[in-house]
């Protein structure tokens, strides 16, 4: 999935995102401890146990997953199984903490008696790490163990690499829901100011996730600083087929 048309390298986005990553995740951490009271898997206070959620869900499957997504842009010249397998782990790590993350919203729901899946945000978000395990399990069988036939993981790679990316938008999507619905929730229930310190911080933070998602896709779609052989390259493990110049 290059775009050499567009006339750029994936070098720079790759470094707007991890600025923007580590801006975000500083961001969230600052939202949940130093306005919101902190986390806790058990207390009396359950708006504890749900700042563990926004927490995981943007620490794994908006910044990890970012991460995965670009392992072949940042470190081009790794070895390929190398690069394949942290992609994998990456990836397995966001799941695991975006499953966790979304056991605590429903542990706060269920421990404060509050509906459950009531809301576009909500809906979307058990889609996406449905989605997002579906995506993890079929590139683990399809590229890595047992691995299927070269010729079907070459006509997969595409669908399975416009499908991660539509997934992590879908993420991206579902994370700027996700702010909007609490931060209205603290406007309209808590007097929360509107134009007080916290509402600029959650909005600054969506903002930026918004950036962040924007520049992997873009360095997702563009080509690394390293160029192949063979123009129509793709990773697939062939290293015969795919030596450095």
């Amino acid at each position: 999935m290059a775009a050499a048309g567009l006339g750029v390298r994936a070098a720079p986005f790759t470094y707007a995102a991890h600025a923007l990553a580590a801006a975000a995740a500083v961001m969230v951490l600052v939202w949940c401890t130093y306005f919101r009271g902190g986390l806790a898997l058990e207390a009396e206070n359950k708006n504890l146990i749900f700042n563990v959620h926004p927490v995981l869900m943007l620490i794994g499957y908006i910044i990890l997953g970012s991460e995965a997504i670009m392992i072949y842009k940042v470190f081009p010249d790794w070895d390929h199984d190398t690069a394949k397998l942290t992609h994998l782990i990456l990836h397995g790590i966001a799941t695991v903490l975006g499953a966790f993350g979304i056991y605590c919203a429903f542990k706060y729901h269920n421990e404060s008696e509050i509906a459950n899946m009531y809301s576009l945000h909500s809906w979307l978000g058990i889609g996406t790490i449905v989605l997002y395990a579906i995506q993890w399990v079929f590139g683990f069988l399809t590229f890595f163990f047992p691995r299927a036939p070269s010729s079907v993981r070459r006509a997969a790679l595409p669908w399975h690499a416009l499908f991660g990316l539509f997934v992590y938008v879908l993420a991206l999507v579902t994370a700027e829901l996700g702010f909007l619905e609490k931060l209205t929730f603290l406007q309209s229930f808590l007097d929360l100011d509107k134009y007080g310190a916290e509402a600029f911080l959650v909005n600054f933070m969506a903002l930026f996730v918004v950036l962040l998602g924007a520049s992997v896709v873009v360095a997702a779609v563009t080509p690394a600083d390293v160029d192949y052989e063979r123009k129509d390259y793709d990773p697939l493990p062939n290293p015969e087929d795919y030596r450095l110049r």
